[in-house]
């Protein structure tokens, strides 16, 4: 049984690209999208399809999150369309709306990656089973991606931060860093490029010990020893201040 609580969520921010040449399939099927999906774009065949999809996207910088899509269309069908957005979109959500004479064509969809189909004309309790499913997929993906942006802080475009982890990572490996080293790297990177004190980064890396015979000259060295382990890690004296990390950009 459908969780219609959990089905709104999953549908709230949802963006769907219907394509159908039949006119009264079309408008009838458009009508009962519009009452669950937030943003619906409709073609009329699969060229059309792949010009609001390529316009979609030059305008929201973002594809569309589901294509329905018919099977039998004039000047581009179904499954040609399926192939060019896969090739824009290699992860793109497709669902196709079969006639029980077009099964024969599902074995080709089912080869290229749809696993996900209708029967025309819709049975309404499959088509939310179908738009539950695909719906939470993307849903659960998105809010995956957007905790796994939260947990790290991407330092260019190989070395990053894991913040949870609080590891130094280049690609998948580690880089190993002393105690120090790491504190100051945790330190630099609680707030994204400010610049901390000489007095503070001190205070931190030698907590505990009698700070104030600590010289300068120390931190000096572990920030020398920190840029030759790791080159590209952009570590910048603010002079008679302090210092911080730059970011080329964050994820």
């Amino acid at each position: 049984m459908i969780d219609y609580v959990l089905f709104e969520k999953y549908v709230k921010d949802i963006s769907i690209l219907f394509v159908e040449d039949d006119e009264n399939i079309r408008k009838e099927t458009e009508e009962l999208l519009k009452e669950i999906f937030s943003y619906i774009e409709v073609a009329v065949d699969g060229k059309d399809a792949i010009q609001k999809y390529t316009d979609y996207y030059e305008d929201t910088e973002k594809y569309f999150d589901i294509i329905l899509t018919d099977i039998k269309m004039p000047q581009m069908d179904g499954l040609q369309l399926t192939k060019e957005i896969y090739k824009k979109n290699p992860e793109q959500k497709i669902i196709v709306l079969s006639a029980h004479s077009e099964t024969k064509y599902l074995l080709e969809f089912v080869n290229i990656g749809i696993s996900q189909y209708l029967l025309k004309p819709l049975n309404y309790d499959d088509f939310i089973r179908v738009m539950f499913n695909v719906a939470k997929d993307i849903y659960e993906t998105k809010h995956l991606k957007e905790e796994n942006k939260s947990k790290k802080v991407v330092l260019n475009e190989s070395l990053f931060w894991n913040k949870e982890t609080k590891q130094l990572l280049r690609g998948k490996e580690e880089v190993k860093l002393t105690r120090k080293e790491f504190l100051l790297v945790d330190l630099l990177l609680k707030v994204i490029e400010k610049t901390h004190s000489i007095e503070e980064i001190i205070s931190v890396l030698w907590e505990g010990e009698y700070t104030v015979n600590v010289d300068v000259k120390n931190l000096k060295n572990i920030v020398s020893r920190l840029r030759k382990k790791v080159p590209d890690l952009d570590i910048e004296n603010v002079y008679s201040f302090g210092y911080k990390i730059n970011i080329k950009y964050i994820e």
